[in-house]
């Protein structure tokens, strides 16, 4: 990289850092137990709006793989969200009704929380429709791969987002509160998908998938990207750039290898595609407050009134993560 994008670089990471701390502003407390964070916890980092239905399924997949605290910022739920997060002993919650889209779309509320509680931890940042798995991850907990990290000097993990979806007409995947969405939405594109490299932040640059092949297919550059930095060792001066998709310094985004070996890696499996996705798209689309004034929720919108199918003779039911490693989809690298 050149001294001048370097430079560039460094005053972008140093605008967003400062701007995270002036967002701050934006956040009311609504029940805070951060003092419970002991040195050496798992931290997730999250911001939601009415996702209530999800919640408790959310929280118990991740307290099962070793999570101890959660951190939420709730932009202007109506549902209960925030009261029902509000109730549970392990999570601290903030409030705030001002714009997501002037927020960096979250970014900046969560890069004032990483910077504010959690320097030190490991944190996975992730929505609530994701679910994140690495390798081993049926038998080993996430401190196991946090400590390999550790030990291997490695600050950062990359993950593969990976839309799952039922097979059938989607206004008949009705889900349960307290379900596993992934019993419903159980099936993925195993090919379908687009890699290519954004050297300005030495990063992978991901799409296809169904999202491209249902809504995009005449415009695939406009496919939401897929690639994800989830899991980060949080120190002072981490932000994230783009989402969870890129990460200054740059050299976070080094989550694989470029020298002709693998390095270890996962999968979100994201839980998107239930009965309740038409009223989102609809929502969402009217309230042009995600990227692009909601242009992809736009195009879910108009396309999902034609009631499209996901599910192709090619799809794949999903399994375990050993099925992803064959893949290709995800890697255990060196980690044995």
């Amino acid at each position: 990289m050149s001294a001048f994008k370097a430079i560039r670089l460094g005053l972008r990471r140093r605008r967003w850092y400062y701007r995270a701390i002036r967002k701050r502003r934006d956040l009311t407390r609504v029940k805070q137990r951060t003092r419970k964070i002991r040195p050496g916890d798992t931290l997730v980092m999250s911001t939601l709006r009415n996702e209530r239905i999800r919640l408790p399924f959310f929280l118990a997949y991740y307290r099962g793989i070793g999570v101890d605290h959660f951190l939420f910022v709730d932009n202007g739920s109506t549902d209960g969200s925030a009261e029902y997060l509000a109730g549970q002993p392990d999570c601290s919650v903030w409030r705030t009704e001002a714009s997501y889209r002037r927020s960096r779309f979250g970014v900046d509320w969560l890069n004032w929380l990483g910077r504010r509680y959690c320097c030190g931890h490991w944190v996975l940042c992730v929505d609530v429709d994701e679910f994140f798995v690495y390798p081993f991850c049926d038998t080993r907990p996430l401190r196991a791969l946090t400590d390999w990290l550790d030990a291997t000097e490695i600050r950062s993990f990359g993950a593969m987002l990976l839309d799952m979806y039922p097979k059938g007409d989607l206004a008949q995947a009705a889900y349960s509160e307290g379900q596993n969405p992934i019993e419903i939405a159980s099936w993925f594109d195993a090919g379908n998908y687009t890699i290519s490299r954004n050297w300005d932040y030495s990063s992978l640059w991901i799409q296809g998938g169904p999202r491209a092949r249902v809504f995009f297919a005449d415009r695939p550059k406009l496919a939401p990207a897929l690639n994800k930095v989830p899991l980060v060792k949080w120190r002072r001066g981490v932000v994230f750039a783009s989402s969870t998709h890129m990460l200054l310094p740059r050299g976070l985004n080094l989550v694989f290898d470029d020298q002709g070996g693998e390095k270890a890696c996962g999968v979100l499996l994201h839980a998107k595609f239930l009965d309740v996705f038409a009223g989102r798209a609809d929502e969402e689309a009217a309230r042009a407050e995600h990227y692009g004034e909601g242009r992809e929720y736009k195009a879910y919108a108009d396309r999902m009134a034609e009631r499209p199918q996901f599910w192709c003779k090619w799809s794949e039911r999903y399994i375990n993560w050993r099925q992803l490693e064959i893949l290709g989809l995800m890697s255990k690298g060196n980690w044995a």
